[in-house]
Formats: structure tokens, C-alpha cells, sequence
């Protein structure tokens, strides 16, 4: 299997509708076959515009290990077993929509902010913010600071078209169901949780009722898969701002080990990236079969 990144570049003027239209894809499935079940992809892009990468040293090859490389493409095919998907196809290190809006940096620009930021994090003091400082391995993205409407351009054009469609698919299946369960799809570099294969994050029981909490976990034991809930990622933006388990809304991060499917440091699919991918299939297809009939959400 080989899948490229894409370096893209505008034409001259090119109307920002036209970037709307492409930072963001959204699947629904046949609604015959719908499931309250959505999956979304926020860091797996790789679609790096020249206009971005000319402002950054780092070459596209560093740039790229800081991805959740091809989780996409692991999941796309989950809308025949009726799941939503919304994957984004720009690349982290230049917005990460797993962050607040106001998550930004004031002494990464060399103009005044005209909008307030969040209190400062420690996202933020580590250069991880909404809008990044650094990248997987510390790299200084910039060789000078930016202006603010940079990062302005970047929230209009990417960051925002990501939540719109977040937020609208949330709203369509719990609209149907009553309910909808998001599962944010991630990697994690094999280091970061030795022996284990999926850390499931679930902000310690606060983003996610606790039976679907479960049944995700035996789902991929069931298939082999060692599982730990909340260390060392307990959940980010994504988890905390939409689940909300009291209305109707669960999110569950899943961070998967990617030993079992990619070569880190070539960022290139490994030999088992497609026995993998078949494995994560029918997981997905095994969980949207459940029968949520007797569901009640919290």
C-alpha cells in the first residue's frame, strides 16, 4: 500500500471558500444503515500548502512525524457500517483543532492580539497551543514570529470549517437517536505507553458514560488488543468541550500505538498496516452492530 503526502499550493487570489471546501471531509452514511456512532480524525492531515510551509525551516519530512499519520485512512471506511466520519486534512503543526480557540500564544506574534486569549496553559508554555510553537520533537516551527492575522486566517479557514462539522454531525445523530457516541481517533508514538496498544481516554469518566467506556474496551481486548483507560492521555479539547454525557453527548479519545500499523520515523505504513486496518474494521463494525435499544443516556 503507499499513500504520499500532498503538497499543495493555491492559485494566485484563490477565495478562502475554496480552502473551506477542502480542509475538512465529512461522511454520513446511508441512513438506512445509520448508527449514533461518529468517528473523527483531527490530526491525521497531511495536506501541506505551499503558503504554510514557506513560513517554517522545517522540512515537510520532520513536519510530517508530528501527524497522527493515516488514521484516516484507517477508519475511512467505517461509513458502511453506519458511522459518521469528519477528518481533517490540514496538518497539526500549523492549527491542532484538538485545542481551544483561545489557546494561543501572545509572544509567538509580533503584533497585538485584538481578541483575548485563555489563561495560559501549559499546552501553550510548551509551545503546543492552537496555533504551534514547536513541533513532535521540539523543533522551533518559525524562524521569526508571525503577525496575528496569520493566525486569524488560519482559525477562519481551517480550524473553524473542523468544528462546524464536529458540532453539526453531534447535532444530526443525537437529533435522530437522542444520543451520539464520538470516538476521537489518535495515535500515539510507541514509546509513549510501552506494551500497551490503545489508551482509552475518557477524562476519567467525565466525557463518556461509563458502559460505553466498556464496551469500547472489550470490543479491542476481544480482538487481542491490550488496553489502559486515562494514562498517559486522559482525553484533550475535543473530549472536554463536547462530552457532555447529561445531554445525550459521549466522547471517548482513542490513541493507537503506532508500532501496530506505521513505521515512525519513515512515517511511511508498515507490513502490518493492512492486516491492522482490517482488525480496526470490524471492531468498528462489531461496535456500531451493538444493539442500542435499551440505551438510556445518562
Amino acid at each position: 500500500m503507499t499513500v504520499t503526502p500532498q503538497i499543495m499550493s493555491d492559485p494566485p487570489g484563490a477565495p478562502h471558500e475554496q480552502d473551506r471546501g477542502r480542509a475538512v471531509s465529512l461522511v454520513r452514511p446511508d441512513p438506512l444503515i445509520a448508527q449514533p456512532l461518529i468517528l473523527s480524525s483531527p490530526h491525521s492531515g497531511r495536506d501541506y500548502a505551499r503558503e504554510l510551509c514557506d513560513q517554517t525551516p522545517v522540512p515537510v519530512e520532520q513536519l510530517r512525524r508530528s501527524e497522527d499519520a493515516y488514521v484516516d485512512v484507517l477508519i475511512e471506511g467505517a461509513a458502511a457500517y453506519g458511522a459518521s466520519l469528519v477528518c481533517a486534512h490540514f496538518p497539526r503543526v500549523f492549527v491542532d483543532v484538538n485545542r481551544a480557540r483561545g489557546e494561543l500564544d501572545p509572544a509567538m506574534y509580533r503584533d497585538r492580539m485584538d481578541v483575548c486569549a485563555d489563561p495560559p496553559s501549559r499546552r501553550v508554555a510548551s509551545g503546543l497551543g492552537v496555533i504551534p510553537r514547536v513541533g513532535s520533537q521540539g523543533q522551533q516551527l518559525y524562524r521569526r514570529r508571525l503577525h496575528f492575522k496569520d493566525a486569524q486566517d488560519r482559525l477562519s479557514r481551517f480550524y473553524e470549517p473542523y468544528h462546524d462539522g464536529l458540532a453539526g454531525l453531534i447535532a444530526e445523530v443525537r437529533d435522530r437517536f437522542g444520543f451520539a457516541i464520538v470516538m476521537d481517533m489518535h495515535s500515539m508514538p510507541e514509546h509513549s505507553a510501552p506494551g500497551v496498544d490503545f489508551v482509552l481516554g475518557d477524562r476519567h469518566g467525565q466525557s463518556c458514560d461509563p458502559r460505553i467506556t466498556a464496551a469500547v474496551e472489550a470490543g479491542l481486548r476481544a480482538r487481542g488488543f491490550v488496553t489502559v483507560r486515562n494514562t498517559p492521555y486522559a482525553g484533550g479539547h475535543t473530549t472536554e468541550y463536547y462530552g457532555k454525557p447529561a445531554t445525550g453527548i459521549h466522547v471517548i479519545q482513542i490513541e493507537i500505538n503506532r508500532g501496530l500499523y506505521l513505521h515512525e520515523t519513515r512515517v511511511v505504513p508498515n507490513a502490518k498496516f493492512d492486516i491492522f486496518r482490517e482488525n480496526l474494521q470490524q471492531f468498528i463494525e462489531e461496535f456500531a452492530a451493538r444493539s442500542w435499544s435499551g440505551f438510556t443516556p445518562s
